[in-house]
C-alpha cells in the first residue's frame, strides 16, 4: 500500500467516525426558551423522537431497513432548521 492510500484511509476513517459521532449524539437543543419557547419546545420534541427511534432500533435490531436511520436524520435537519429560524427571528429585531 502506497503512503498515498494510507493517507486516504485514514481521512476516509476520520470522516466517517466523526459523522457516526454526529448522528449518535442526537439533534442539538440550542435554542433559548426565554426568547423562542415554542420553537424550544419543538426541537426538545425532536430530541425525544431522535431518542425513541434508537430505542425502536435496538429493540427491533436494526431490522426496519434504512427507514429509521432516514427518519433520525431528517429529524437532525429539523432541529438545524428550527435554530435558523430563531437566528432569522433574533436578526430581525
Amino acid at each position: 500500500m502506497t503512503m498515498k492510500n494510507v493517507i486516504r484511509t485514514l481521512v476516509m476513517c476520520s470522516v466517517m467516525a466523526s459523522t457516526s459521532m454526529m448522528f449518535a449524539q442526537g439533534p442539538a437543543q440550542n435554542i433559548d426558551p426565554k426568547k423562542h419557547a415554542n420553537l424550544a419546545s419543538a426541537q426538545a420534541s425532536i430530541a425525544h423522537a431522535y431518542q425513541k427511534i434508537e430505542a425502536a432500533q435496538q429493540a427491533n435490531r436494526d431490522q426496519l431497513g434504512d427507514h429509521a436511520q432516514k427518519a433520525k436524520e431528517l429529524l437532525m435537519q429539523a432541529s438545524q432548521e428550527l435554530k435558523a429560524a430563531a437566528e432569522y427571528a433574533n436578526h430581525r429585531k
